[in-house]
């Protein structure tokens, strides 16, 4: 159970911060843009569920719970024996990454193919997503980039490349089920 009774600690004063598991690590590290990134994606989500209702809100609230679960994994480095310990850390299982695809395919159904790219735009709750889902892209590179060099979680990473095709998928929903899609027209404006 996390407590929060103190919200600065001033340990971070010199430019460190502590990772999950207690090591102090500098705050331009890799893994820490990694999981902030992740958290910025989480904050984007929070914006476009002002204008999500029922199902979309329901599903984008998920998501956020889930983006916290992806915090809490790359905020701590992997150790051998970890998952036999008394309290194994948070990782992010396949079963959240499969809810995801399942989700993508339930929403698809419903579109029309695309016979051009989309602009991000359209509804406001489309023009959030889009946000999110060029957030979660950026979250997703610096997720591989730190698995080049040191272990994190497979599903970890699949998750945020589903999350991002999540919501270019849910952007076209939120746009009358892709009919309000804004589409590209190259070189429109020669």
């Amino acid at each position: 159970m996390v407590v929060l009774n103190r919200i600065y600690t001033r340990t971070g004063d010199a430019g460190e911060t502590a990772l999950g598991d207690g090591s102090r690590v500098p705050k331009t590290s890799l893994r820490v843009a990694a999981y902030g990134t992740v958290d910025e994606t989480n904050a984007t989500l929070g914006l476009a569920r002002l204008h999500a209702e029922g199902e979309m809100d329901a599903a984008l609230s998920r998501i956020q719970n889930d983006l916290f679960d992806l915090g809490a994994d790359l905020c701590r480095p992997q150790a051998e024996g970890e998952e036999t310990a008394e309290y194994p850390p948070l990782r992010m299982a396949d079963a959240q990454v499969e809810r995801l695809e399942a989700e993508i395919d339930r929403m698809n159904e419903a579109l029309t193919p695309l016979r051009s790219f989309v602009l991000p735009g359209g509804s406001a709750l489309a023009a959030h997503l889009h946000l999110s889902r060029t957030v979660s892209r950026r979250a997703e590179r610096l997720a591989v980039e730190l698995a080049a060099g040191e272990p994190v979680t497979a599903a970890a990473v699949k998750y945020l490349n589903r999350l991002s095709d999540w919501l270019f998928v849910a952007s076209r929903i939120a746009n009358d089920d892709g009919r309000a899609d804004v589409l590209w027209t190259p070189g429109a404006n020669r």
